[in-house]
Protein backbone atom coordinates (compact mmCIF):
# COMPACT_ATOMS: atom_id res chain seq x y z
CA UNK A 1 0.00 0.00 0.00
CA UNK A 2 1.33 3.03 -1.16
CA UNK A 3 0.42 6.55 1.37
CA UNK A 4 -0.57 9.45 -0.90
CA UNK A 5 1.30 12.57 -0.19
CA UNK A 6 -1.33 15.82 1.12
CA UNK A 7 -0.83 17.15 -2.44
CA UNK A 8 -1.94 14.28 -3.96
CA UNK A 9 -4.76 13.52 -1.78
CA UNK A 10 -6.09 17.50 -1.99
CA UNK A 11 -6.17 17.34 -6.09
CA UNK A 12 -8.02 13.78 -6.03
CA UNK A 13 -10.75 15.37 -4.01
CA UNK A 14 -11.06 18.16 -6.14
CA UNK A 15 -11.24 15.83 -9.02
CA UNK A 16 -14.09 14.05 -7.29
CA UNK A 17 -16.19 17.16 -5.81
CA UNK A 18 -16.02 19.38 -9.00
CA UNK A 19 -17.04 16.45 -11.40
CA UNK A 20 -19.20 14.36 -8.91
CA UNK A 21 -20.74 15.91 -5.73
CA UNK A 22 -23.87 13.23 -6.02
CA UNK A 23 -21.59 10.30 -6.66
CA UNK A 24 -19.64 11.23 -2.98
CA UNK A 25 -23.23 11.42 -1.37
CA UNK A 26 -23.94 7.62 -3.06
CA UNK A 27 -21.13 6.61 -1.73
CA UNK A 28 -22.17 7.67 1.72
CA UNK A 29 -25.13 5.27 1.79
CA UNK A 30 -23.50 2.11 0.90
CA UNK A 31 -20.68 0.25 3.30
CA UNK A 32 -17.69 -0.12 1.78
CA UNK A 33 -18.07 -3.96 1.60
CA UNK A 34 -20.79 -3.64 -0.69
CA UNK A 35 -19.10 -0.90 -2.74
CA UNK A 36 -16.26 -3.40 -3.46
CA UNK A 37 -18.49 -6.01 -3.84
CA UNK A 38 -20.40 -4.00 -6.91
CA UNK A 39 -16.89 -2.81 -8.29
CA UNK A 40 -15.76 -6.34 -8.33
CA UNK A 41 -18.74 -7.21 -10.56
CA UNK A 42 -17.70 -4.12 -13.05
CA UNK A 43 -20.11 -1.61 -11.64
CA UNK A 44 -18.44 1.46 -13.18
CA UNK A 45 -20.00 4.24 -10.31
CA UNK A 46 -19.44 1.62 -7.45
CA UNK A 47 -15.43 1.55 -8.71
CA UNK A 48 -15.42 5.58 -9.21
CA UNK A 49 -17.01 5.44 -5.56
CA UNK A 50 -14.55 3.35 -4.00
CA UNK A 51 -12.12 5.11 -5.94
CA UNK A 52 -12.84 8.68 -3.77
CA UNK A 53 -12.77 6.37 -0.92
CA UNK A 54 -9.28 5.43 -1.25
CA UNK A 55 -8.25 8.84 -2.32
CA UNK A 56 -9.68 10.30 0.66
CA UNK A 57 -8.88 7.77 3.09
CA UNK A 58 -12.84 7.84 4.21
CA UNK A 59 -13.64 4.08 5.59
CA UNK A 60 -10.60 2.83 3.94
CA UNK A 61 -6.44 3.32 4.17
CA UNK A 62 -5.20 5.97 1.56
CA UNK A 63 -4.29 4.00 -1.53
CA UNK A 64 -3.24 5.72 -4.33
CA UNK A 65 -2.74 3.13 -6.88
CA UNK A 66 -5.82 1.51 -6.00
CA UNK A 67 -7.66 4.97 -6.24
CA UNK A 68 -6.14 5.44 -9.93
CA UNK A 69 -6.96 1.92 -10.82
CA UNK A 70 -10.58 2.00 -10.23
CA UNK A 71 -10.82 5.33 -11.70
CA UNK A 72 -9.41 3.74 -14.71
CA UNK A 73 -11.77 1.00 -14.47
CA UNK A 74 -14.97 3.26 -14.00
CA UNK A 75 -13.60 5.83 -16.73
CA UNK A 76 -12.82 2.55 -19.30
CA UNK A 77 -16.62 1.98 -19.23
CA UNK A 78 -17.25 5.51 -20.43
CA UNK A 79 -18.62 6.65 -16.54
CA UNK A 80 -18.70 10.06 -17.56
CA UNK A 81 -17.42 11.75 -14.31
CA UNK A 82 -14.29 9.28 -14.32
CA UNK A 83 -13.45 10.37 -17.64
CA UNK A 84 -13.50 13.56 -16.55
CA UNK A 85 -11.63 13.36 -13.47
CA UNK A 86 -8.65 10.91 -14.96
CA UNK A 87 -8.78 13.49 -17.55
CA UNK A 88 -8.02 16.28 -14.72
CA UNK A 89 -5.21 13.63 -13.27
CA UNK A 90 -3.76 13.57 -16.53
CA UNK A 91 -3.20 17.22 -17.34
CA UNK A 92 -1.83 17.88 -13.58
CA UNK A 93 0.68 14.63 -13.80
CA UNK A 94 -1.39 13.27 -10.16
CA UNK A 95 -1.33 9.92 -9.86
CA UNK A 96 -0.68 9.10 -13.41
CA UNK A 97 2.37 10.44 -16.17
CA UNK A 98 1.58 14.22 -17.25
CA UNK A 99 0.19 13.59 -20.59
CA UNK A 100 -1.64 16.62 -22.79
CA UNK A 101 -3.07 14.05 -25.20
CA UNK A 102 -4.50 11.48 -22.80
CA UNK A 103 -6.19 14.65 -20.71
CA UNK A 104 -7.18 15.86 -24.06
CA UNK A 105 -8.44 12.49 -24.94
CA UNK A 106 -10.42 11.77 -21.65
CA UNK A 107 -11.79 15.40 -21.21
CA UNK A 108 -13.79 15.31 -24.74
CA UNK A 109 -15.30 12.07 -23.81
CA UNK A 110 -16.60 13.14 -20.37
CA UNK A 111 -17.69 16.83 -22.12
CA UNK A 112 -19.59 15.11 -25.18
CA UNK A 113 -21.24 13.26 -21.84
CA UNK A 114 -21.67 16.68 -20.68
CA UNK A 115 -19.83 17.19 -17.35
CA UNK A 116 -19.32 20.60 -16.88
CA UNK A 117 -16.16 20.87 -15.15
CA UNK A 118 -14.44 18.73 -18.39
CA UNK A 119 -16.43 20.99 -20.77
CA UNK A 120 -14.52 23.98 -18.71
CA UNK A 121 -11.08 22.54 -18.72
CA UNK A 122 -11.51 21.25 -22.61
CA UNK A 123 -12.46 24.78 -23.46
CA UNK A 124 -9.12 26.47 -21.48
CA UNK A 125 -7.10 24.39 -23.21
CA UNK A 126 -8.69 25.64 -26.61
CA UNK A 127 -8.41 29.10 -25.71
CA UNK A 128 -4.77 29.07 -24.46
CA UNK A 129 -4.05 26.59 -27.30
CA UNK A 130 -2.74 23.97 -25.01
CA UNK A 131 -1.76 20.60 -26.80
CA UNK A 132 -4.37 21.76 -29.35
CA UNK A 133 -4.35 24.31 -31.70
CA UNK A 134 -5.89 27.66 -29.91
CA UNK A 135 -9.34 28.35 -31.41
CA UNK A 136 -11.39 31.19 -29.37
CA UNK A 137 -14.37 30.33 -31.27
CA UNK A 138 -14.86 26.30 -29.73
CA UNK A 139 -13.46 27.88 -26.44
CA UNK A 140 -16.56 30.41 -26.47
CA UNK A 141 -18.78 27.04 -27.24
CA UNK A 142 -17.39 24.66 -24.38
CA UNK A 143 -17.74 27.60 -22.04
CA UNK A 144 -20.99 28.35 -23.00
CA UNK A 145 -22.47 24.65 -22.67
CA UNK A 146 -20.45 24.70 -19.15
CA UNK A 147 -21.84 27.70 -17.95
CA UNK A 148 -25.27 26.98 -18.68
CA UNK A 149 -25.27 24.28 -16.72
CA UNK A 150 -24.34 26.79 -14.15
CA UNK A 151 -20.22 26.04 -13.58
CA UNK A 152 -19.40 28.86 -11.68
CA UNK A 153 -15.20 28.68 -13.30
CA UNK A 154 -16.86 28.49 -16.88
CA UNK A 155 -18.97 31.81 -16.34
CA UNK A 156 -16.12 33.55 -15.46
CA UNK A 157 -14.36 32.17 -18.14
CA UNK A 158 -17.02 33.70 -20.72
CA UNK A 159 -17.30 36.83 -19.13
CA UNK A 160 -13.41 37.20 -19.93
CA UNK A 161 -13.98 36.49 -23.85
CA UNK A 162 -16.70 38.63 -23.60
CA UNK A 163 -14.16 41.72 -21.97
CA UNK A 164 -11.45 40.59 -24.27
CA UNK A 165 -13.52 40.40 -27.41
CA UNK A 166 -12.27 37.10 -28.16
CA UNK A 167 -14.83 34.69 -29.94
CA UNK A 168 -17.36 37.00 -29.77
CA UNK A 169 -18.58 40.60 -29.78
CA UNK A 170 -16.45 42.38 -27.20
CA UNK A 171 -19.26 43.30 -24.92
CA UNK A 172 -17.93 44.72 -21.03
CA UNK A 173 -21.99 45.06 -19.91
CA UNK A 174 -22.47 40.83 -20.38
CA UNK A 175 -18.94 40.01 -19.22
CA UNK A 176 -19.97 41.97 -15.68
CA UNK A 177 -23.09 39.87 -15.67
CA UNK A 178 -21.89 36.22 -16.18
CA UNK A 179 -18.66 37.19 -13.37
CA UNK A 180 -21.40 38.12 -11.03
CA UNK A 181 -22.97 34.84 -11.40
CA UNK A 182 -19.94 33.26 -11.02
CA UNK A 183 -19.06 35.43 -8.08
CA UNK A 184 -22.39 34.79 -6.49
CA UNK A 185 -21.13 31.25 -5.98
CA UNK A 186 -17.93 32.57 -4.86
CA UNK A 187 -15.71 32.03 -7.89
CA UNK A 188 -12.23 33.70 -6.68
CA UNK A 189 -11.21 34.86 -10.55
CA UNK A 190 -14.62 35.86 -10.74
CA UNK A 191 -14.21 38.18 -7.71
CA UNK A 192 -11.07 39.70 -9.09
CA UNK A 193 -12.22 40.44 -12.32
CA UNK A 194 -15.17 42.79 -10.73
CA UNK A 195 -12.39 44.19 -8.96
CA UNK A 196 -10.73 45.21 -12.44
CA UNK A 197 -14.24 46.05 -14.02
CA UNK A 198 -14.42 48.73 -11.55
CA UNK A 199 -11.13 50.26 -11.59
CA UNK A 200 -11.19 50.78 -14.97
CA UNK A 201 -14.89 51.63 -15.30
CA UNK A 202 -15.57 48.38 -17.91
CA UNK A 203 -18.97 47.86 -18.09
CA UNK A 204 -20.09 49.55 -14.36
CA UNK A 205 -19.39 52.87 -13.24
CA UNK A 206 -15.53 53.24 -12.19
CA UNK A 207 -15.72 53.27 -8.39
CA UNK A 208 -12.18 52.52 -6.33
CA UNK A 209 -14.62 51.47 -3.18
CA UNK A 210 -16.36 48.67 -5.00
CA UNK A 211 -12.68 47.83 -6.65
CA UNK A 212 -11.02 47.41 -3.72
CA UNK A 213 -14.21 45.44 -1.69
CA UNK A 214 -14.05 42.73 -4.62
CA UNK A 215 -10.03 42.56 -4.99
CA UNK A 216 -10.51 42.04 -0.70
CA UNK A 217 -12.89 39.04 -1.84
CA UNK A 218 -10.60 37.46 -4.20
CA UNK A 219 -7.55 37.16 -2.05
CA UNK A 220 -9.80 35.52 0.39
CA UNK A 221 -10.57 32.90 -1.84
CA UNK A 222 -8.13 32.84 -4.25
CA UNK A 223 -4.33 30.89 -3.43
CA UNK A 224 -0.40 31.27 -4.56
CA UNK A 225 0.23 33.57 -7.47
CA UNK A 226 -3.41 34.66 -7.55
CA UNK A 227 -3.98 35.85 -4.37
CA UNK A 228 -1.00 37.96 -4.40
CA UNK A 229 -2.08 39.49 -7.40
CA UNK A 230 -5.85 40.49 -6.20
CA UNK A 231 -3.84 41.86 -2.93
CA UNK A 232 -1.27 43.91 -4.97
CA UNK A 233 -4.38 45.56 -6.26
CA UNK A 234 -6.40 45.92 -3.07
CA UNK A 235 -3.32 47.55 -1.63
CA UNK A 236 -2.79 50.23 -4.08
CA UNK A 237 -5.91 51.33 -4.53
CA UNK A 238 -5.62 51.19 -0.56
CA UNK A 239 -3.13 53.49 -0.40
CA UNK A 240 -5.62 56.47 -2.79
CA UNK A 241 -7.96 56.12 -0.40
CA UNK A 242 -9.51 58.02 2.16
CA UNK A 243 -9.22 56.16 5.52
CA UNK A 244 -13.85 56.82 5.79
CA UNK A 245 -13.57 55.14 1.67
CA UNK A 246 -11.35 52.22 3.11
CA UNK A 247 -13.18 51.48 5.88
CA UNK A 248 -16.82 51.59 3.25
CA UNK A 249 -15.11 48.62 1.16
CA UNK A 250 -14.20 46.96 4.40
CA UNK A 251 -17.79 46.89 5.72
CA UNK A 252 -19.27 46.35 2.13
CA UNK A 253 -16.74 43.31 2.00
CA UNK A 254 -17.74 41.89 5.09
CA UNK A 255 -21.41 42.16 4.32
CA UNK A 256 -21.33 40.56 1.21
CA UNK A 257 -19.04 37.70 2.85
CA UNK A 258 -21.09 36.80 5.26
CA UNK A 259 -23.89 36.56 2.93
CA UNK A 260 -22.12 34.31 0.69
CA UNK A 261 -20.52 31.83 3.29
CA UNK A 262 -18.24 29.33 1.40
Amino acid sequence: MTLMPQRWTMFFAMAVLVVATAVVGCAQQESVEELRAKAEQGDARSQFNLAAMYANGRGVPQDEEEAVRLIRLAADQELANAQAALGMMYAAGEGVPQDDAKALRWYRLAADQGIAQAQHNLGIWYRDGRGIAQDNVEAVRLFRLAAGQGHAGAQSSLGYMYIEGRGVPQDDAEAVRLYRLAADQGDGAALGNLGRTYTLGRGVPQDDVQAYKWYSLAAARLTGAYRDRAASSRDRLGNRLTPDQRAEAQRLAREWDEAHPR
